[in-house]
């Protein structure tokens, strides 16, 4: 996949990640360009964005509320551990899953 394409998809998906802001600054370009660069896979950039978004949400009652993400840096931690993961597909499509009936319940 080209750069452009690459940062291009990755940008949207992180738009419309549960908990972000929806807005890109010019340093969530340049880390997507970096991520592209290390051929990071965007498959696996949107599975950190899943989980991280899953863990936020499914969190004990009465916890205190999470701030706004507003740095595609938040998800960088959550990028590496989900290149070192030994799961399948399978695992993120059932977050995924988790997140679009937690969204409709809302």
């Amino acid at each position: 996949m080209e750069q452009h394409d690459y940062v291009r998809r990755l940008l949207d998906a992180y738009r419309t990640t549960p908990g972000t802001c929806g807005a890109v600054s010019r340093p969530d370009r340049l880390l997507a360009a970096q991520l592209h660069q290390r051929g990071v896979p965007i498959e696996a950039v949107e599975n950190a964005f899943v989980l991280a978004a899953a863990r936020r949400l499914i969190r004990p009652v009465g916890a205190a509320p999470l701030g706004t993400i507003r740095s595609l840096a938040y998800f960088s931690p959550v990028i590496e551990e989900v290149l070192l993961l030994q799961v399948g597909q399978e695992y993120f499509q059932y977050l995924r899953h988790k997140l679009q009936r937690a969204a409709s319940a809302r």
